[in-house]
Formats: C-alpha cells, structure tokens, sequence
C-alpha cells in the first residue's frame, strides 16, 4: 500500500491514531464503570428503602409516604398506592421504567404474593451522566490534540536530521573530490547508516565521474591528431590544380566533416565537464548566423536526395550563443530530418523564440515519441544508420545551456521539432 503523506505526516498520524485508541478505550472504561457502580448503589439504596417502608406500616392501614422523589405501590393498595398495569409485568430486581417524559429507576419485591415496586426518578442521574460524558468527551479530543502537538514536535525532531542529510547530498559540492564525508556529523544509529551508505554512493559516483571525464579527455585528445591530418590532407589535395571539380567537391565534404567532427569532439568534452562553459571561452554566433553556415553545409545533400529545402529566415534576437552547441543542436535535427525523409520537405524556421525543424518523413510511432530523446532510442529500426544518439545529444546540450526541445508530429506525417533558446533567461 503507497502512502502519500510524508514520513512527518505519518507520525504525527499514527501519534494520533495511539492517542484515540487509548483514550477512547479509557473513556468508554470509565463511563461503563460509572455508568455500573452508580447502578449498583441505587439498586442498593432503593432495596434499602423499599425495606424500611414495609417494616414502618402495616399493609391495611397504610401512611407512611416515599420519598419526594420517589413513588411507591403495591399489589391492592389503596389510591395513590395502587400498582398500575404498566409495572405490573416486572420481575423482581432492579429495572430502568420510563413513564411519558420521564424515566425511573425501579426496584420490584414479592412478599407473600404481593407485589411491591418502588420508583425513583432517576433525572439527577441523567445529569450526573451528561456531565460524565461531556468531561470524558472534552478530555478525549484534548487527548488527541495533545498527541497531534507532541507527534508534530517529535517528528520535527526525527527528521531533522534526515532533512540535513538530504540537503547535503542534494548539493553539487558532494559530487567534488574534496566534499567532506557525511557520516562523521551525524550519531552511530539509523540516520548515521544512512549517511555511511550515502558516502559509499558518493564516492563510487566521484569515481565513476572522474573515469569519464578522463576517458572523454583522452578520446577528445588521440581524435584531435588524425582529424588534423585530415584536415591538413584535404587542404593539400585542394591546392592540386589537377583535381577534377568532382574530386574537389568530395574533397571539399570530407574537409567539412572533419571540421564537424572536430566541433562535435568539443562538445562532448564540454558536456562531460557537468558544468556550463564560460561564455567568453566559446565562439559566439546569432541564430542566424549560425543557421546560415548549417544551410550551406547540409542544402546540397538535402537536395541530391530531391528533397525541398525551405528556409524561412523570421525576426530573430540579435542574442549571441555558444556556436559550438548550438551548432551541434541545429545540425543534429537537421540530420535526423534527412535521414528519415524520403519525399517532400524539410524546413528550417527561425522565430525570436528560437527555431523549429520540420519535415514530411516517415513520422515517430507514438509508443516512442516520449523516449526518443534517450540514448541508442530509433525511430524506424528498419534503418540501419545511426546509433540513436543524435536526439540524446541535442537533449543534453539543451539542459546544459537552459534551452527546451519539444516534439509534435506533422500531419498527414513528419515531425516537427521546436527549440526555444530563452528559457535560460525567464
């Protein structure tokens, strides 16, 4: 069973709960006893005057009167004394009778065949167990609110040390190589195991952190040598006036490539480094500027494929962004839109917002869409390029930088995917 309540709820509940079984059982105790004894002692004490007014007269000739509040009768009794027909079915002992309004206590006795009943109007016991019920009423609920109060101070108290721990390894400093151990503050008892178990996952997580920030350092460093030579070679083959203007144009692809793989190298060793780069260590470019250079690099293999590109260039902010990431982001679904469009468009629109990337492909399966921006995630595995890493990518840089990526599908097919880069600045 799931609880929605906090852990501080549901002390304070279950202190609440303890306290209205116990004083619930106590009150009903304490009335029931009452309620038993004080019937007990007026059965008592009615016997003991039903006893005294048939030693004080004789049956003939009766004058001695009951109590004020009391009323006597018996089997062929004179007037006043005659015994009514509704009592006239008790059996000896003790009864509770109530006549119109008013109840009684009766006390029933057969002498010789004769039957006496004698009455007492039992209104100041009503009141005496009105006045017990409201006090045990009244004591209950201030029962219960005592408990509320006292679980309320007591489950401050209990968690208070479970809140500290959770705000220490909710902060960023614990992830650091230097972050102090957690245990040493807190005492040898549940919350200290807790606090050892957070230290070990903190410390195999640093480890884990630091393997890949060296892991990325090393591949950004080996990659950056041969795609240098690349690099170096491309420009060496263009400089060969004997290259036929095919050759030049494959030579002039490669030389783009190496440059895109050398920016996306510095993307993920950017990425990797869990913290947002300084803006003045980065080129900066408008969105504008940036999809220029993008159209240029990717307008002729869009177009070898007979695709129509639209370029729709709007009214962007002047704001200048990290090239490099938003290079990447831009490019990347720019990508996936020509690898999974076969006929029709892709469309670039750019907007004060941000821009949005639109094409009439082969469209997302909805049992998909919500996981498509997950790692080595597909969205038609019929085909076989691409590890599915393209959106994963987009949506870390994305996070990185405070921008937001959505997706909606176009109709009759096609995706439809919106970027907004001012969320970082709301």
């Amino acid at each position: 069973m799931e609880f929605k309540q906090s852990l501080s709820q549901r002390i304070i509940i279950a202190f609440a709960l303890m306290c209205a079984l116990v004083a619930g059982a106590f009150a009903m105790g304490i009335v029931a006893t009452v309620h038993l004894v004080e019937e007990k002692l007026i059965s008592a004490g009615l016997g003991g005057d039903l006893q005294r007014l048939l030693l004080m007269d004789n049956i003939t000739d009766w004058s001695h009167r009951p109590e004020p509040d009391q009323l006597f009768y018996f089997s062929g009794g004179q007037g006043d004394f005659e015994l009514p027909k509704d009592l006239r079915h008790l059996e000896p002992g003790f009864h509770e009778v109530f006549r119109e309004h008013l109840s009684y206590h009766a006390i029933v006795e057969i002498v010789d065949g004769r039957r006496y009943v004698l009455l007492q109007d039992q209104s100041d016991f009503e009141e005496r167990e009105r006045v017990l019920f409201a006090v045990v009423l009244v004591g209950f609920v201030l029962s219960v609110a005592l408990a509320v109060f006292l679980g309320w101070l007591l489950a401050r108290k209990v968690m208070a040390p479970v809140v500290r721990l959770a705000r220490q390894v909710r902060h960023r400093d614990q992830l650091l190589g230097l972050a102090p151990p957690l245990a040493p503050d807190y005492a040898a008892d549940e919350v200290g195991e807790l606090a050892v178990a957070f230290d070990a996952t903190l410390g195999r997580l640093r480890q884990a952190l630091t393997r890949e920030r060296l892991f990325t350092s090393d591949v950004s460093h080996e990659l950056r040598t041969p795609l240098m030579i690349l690099a170096s070679s491309c420009e060496l083959l263009l400089e060969n006036p004997a290259l036929d203007q095919r050759s030049r144009s494959q030579v002039e692809r490669i030389a783009r490539a190496c440059t895109e793989m050398r920016e996306l190298v510095q993307t993920f060793l950017m990425l990797a480094r869990a913290q947002r780069e300084d803006a003045s260590m980065s080129p900066q470019q408008t969105l504008s500027e940036v999809a220029d250079g993008l159209l240029g690099l990717w307008r002729e293999p869009i177009e070898e494929k007979r695709l129509q590109l639209i370029f729709e260039p709007g009214q962007p902010l002047p704001t200048r962004y990290n090239a490099t990431l938003l290079h990447a982001v831009m490019g990347n679904l720019l990508r996936n839109a020509l690898h999974y469009t076969e006929r029709g468009f892709i469309r670039l629109t750019l907007n004060d917002s941000g821009f949005v990337v639109e094409d009439s492909g082969v469209g997302i399966p909805e049992e998909k869409r919500e996981a498509m921006f997950e790692p080595f995630v597909r969205g038609s595995e019929k085909r076989g390029e691409g590890l599915g890493l393209g959106l994963s990518l987009v949506q870390r840089i994305c996070e990185n930088q405070g921008w937001s990526v959505s997706l909606t599908t176009m109709e009759p097919q096609g995706c439809r995917f919106q970027v907004d880069l001012t969320e970082a600045k709301r």
